[in-house]
Order: C-alpha cells, then sequence, then structure tokens
C-alpha cells in the first residue's frame, strides 16, 4: 500500500475517529465556549488527522515524521482538552472514558506509524 492513500491507513481512521468524537461531544458544550475550549478541541482535532495526511503526501521520512510528531503533540493537547472538559463538567465521566479510549487506541497506532518511519530513517 502506498502511504499516498493515507485514507486506508488504520491510524488515519482512528484519527478522524477521534475527530468526530470530539465534534460531537463540544456541540453540547456551553454557548459561551465557543470561542474557548470547544474552539480550542476543534481545531485539534482537525489537525490530527490532518497532519497524518499531510505527512503522508512528503517525499522524504524526515519530512513525514515532522507532521507525524505535529500529529501527536495535538493528540496530547486535545487529550488535555479533555480532561479540563470534564474537570469544568462540560462532559460526563461515560463520555470522558468513551473519547479517552479512543485517544488511547489512536496514540497506540500513531506511535507504532512513527516508529516505523524512525526506522527507515535509522536504515538510511
Amino acid at each position: 500500500m502506498s502511504f499516498q492513500d493515507f485514507t486506508k491507513l488504520e491510524v488515519w481512521i482512528s484519527a478522524r475517529k477521534v475527530t468526530n468524537s470530539i465534534y460531537n461531544i463540544t456541540k453540547l458544550f456551553p454557548q459561551s465556549e465557543i470561542f474557548g475550549i470547544t474552539n480550542q478541541m476543534r481545531r485539534g482535532a482537525v489537525s490530527f488527522p490532518s497532519n497524518i495526511a499531510e505527512g503522508c503526501g512528503r517525499s522524504t521520512t524526515k519530512g513525514k515524521l515532522v507532521f507525524f510528531y505535529i500529529a501527536r503533540g495535538s493528540l496530547f493537547e486535545l487529550e488535555t482538552q479533555l480532561y479540563i472538559s470534564l474537570d469544568q463538567k462540560f462532559i460526563n465521566e461515560i463520555t470522558f472514558s468513551e473519547v479517552l479510549e479512543e485517544i488511547q487506541i489512536s496514540k497506540k497506532l500513531l506511535n507504532g506509524f512513527i516508529n516505523y518511519f524512525k526506522k527507515l530513517d535509522d536504515a538510511k
């Protein structure tokens, strides 16, 4: 499989799932947060799969890794914002746990993806 066909990659599919979950939960956030955490979470959620896609479009391994690391940073930021949403009672424990599980799965997939490309880069 070509990495340019990113839409078939398990890591990108998982990222889309996280993005959709974030959009769904933030629809229920207070209107006063539309320019606050709602916007932050949505931007991070969009950044995550977008940077995977952009990395797949790069021609060098180093170029790919730059975007995969950015995607990972967005995912960690999103996890933090999920905790804040729980702390502020914008979401309940069940929703928190469900979305956190999706994030954990995505982290594992993305870390495996990054490690694969790091090995390719190290082999040069």
